[in-house]
């Protein structure tokens, strides 16, 4: 039996197939199935000791974007994709794998195309409110289509509404474990004030970096700060720290780190009070599963269409306040923050609003459907 993974090459399109990968490992070894072989196709691996920990064999490929604006690379990208395809058909031809599991993302589509042609089964799963478009093609022929917010079910085809399942956004098992006691400790944590946890996603956010680094000296008079800076800003925000923080008696609350793994993500939480964070779905779906409250700042929409509508979907929960990017100052900022550390019971309504928008069994449901269109399709 095999298994191909097939997504794009963020975060938040890796790590829920990271959590299937769990789940399948997990299932197969309670129900004494064969092990699976487990494969990833995509232009990059991504985090490649994600990869070795669940035996996954990485296979590369590669992919055009698309843009959603006029660019030059629109159209050299193209046969990017048409290479891709080809590339992909021989890779599927010769591993004739049983089941493909599609992230989205213009990293899937030579995948999935040569798959349709082959005749191998398709499960998408789309993690946004609004479905990207690469799931929006494969969902015509997809087997299965599992989706995270119910709104997302009205953007496909009525001919495939049958065929969509709402499953939630896996989560790794990380970050769904109970935290170390001593995360306070093991961080370097002031215990005298309340914990905030800022988290720009996997590259990090140059814009509420520069606002947080403005905000700085004001914010470590009330708050510590866990800042996920992106591995390409962590010099220059270490360095603008530095001089903001000059001659403060509080330097040692702010903390930077240029990533997060998942343990220490996890024990981040544990700590804090407050989310700050980009409103990418992935993240939406572990800060439910931390049961925090959260300030949401989308990436604008003409940039990607999707955190602005996920970031509205979580707060009508009234789990999340959203400042728009285009409104984000420093004043804003620190006059959120200090509005919810000094409403504990608003804090904590939030937090419990969000967390039913997690689903704990979302990786384990889409594992079980993948073995069973495998079983099937192997014999």
């Amino acid at each position: 039996m095999k298994i191909v993974f097939t997504g794009g090459i963020t975060g938040g399109h890796f790590y829920p197939i990271i959590a299937i990968a769990e789940a399948i490992h997990d299932l197969v070894s309670k129900e004494y199935i064969v092990a699976p072989k487990l494969y990833y196709i995509a232009p990059t691996p991504f985090d490649s000791q994600a990869l070795f920990a669940n035996q996954i064999t990485f296979l590369k490929n590669t992919a055009g974007k698309i843009r959603r604006y006029p660019s030059i690379l629109n159209f050299t990208d193209f046969f990017f994709t048409i290479i891709g395809f080809i590339w992909s058909f021989f890779q599927l031809l010769i591993l004739y794998p049983d089941v493909i599991i599609s992230k989205g993302g213009y990293a899937s589509v030579p995948t999935v195309l040569a798959a349709r042609v082959l005749a191998i089964p398709i499960i998408i799963h789309e993690s946004d409110a609004k479905p990207g478009r690469a799931n929006l093609l494969a969902s015509h022929f997809a087997a299965r289509i599992a989706i995270s917010f119910q709104s997302a079910s009205t953007y496909f085809p009525e001919k495939v509404q049958k065929r969509i399942a709402l499953t939630g956004i896996p989560v790794r098992k990380a970050l769904r474990m109970s935290p170390p006691k001593d995360s306070a400790t093991l961080l370097g944590i002031d215990s005298s004030v309340p914990t905030i946890f800022i988290m720009g996603g996997s590259g990090g956010s140059k814009r509420i970096n520069e606002i947080v680094l403005a905000a700085l000296p004001d914010l470590v008079k009330m708050v510590n700060i866990i800042h996920q800076t992106g591995a390409k800003n962590i010099d220059g925000v270490r360095a603008i720290s530095a001089i903001a923080l000059e001659g403060n008696p509080h330097p040692a609350r702010y903390k930077p780190f240029a990533y997060l793994s998942a343990q220490a993500m996890l024990q981040s939480a544990s700590v804090s009070r407050l989310i700050v964070s980009r409103a990418g779905s992935g993240t939406i779906a572990e800060i439910a599963t931390w049961k925090l409250p959260a300030i949401l700042i989308p990436i604008p929409e003409e940039i990607s269409h999707d955190q602005r509508k996920n970031a509205y979907a979580f707060a009508q929960s009234g789990a999340a306040v959203v400042i728009e990017e285009a409104n984000l100052t420093t004043h804003i900022l620190i006059s959120e923050i200090q509005r919810l550390i000094n409403d504990p019971d608003k804090a904590r309504r939030m937090g419990e609003a969000g967390a039913s928008f997690a689903q704990p069994e979302a990786a384990e449901i889409i594992a079980k459907e993948a073995l069973a269109i495998a079983i099937t399709h192997e014999s």
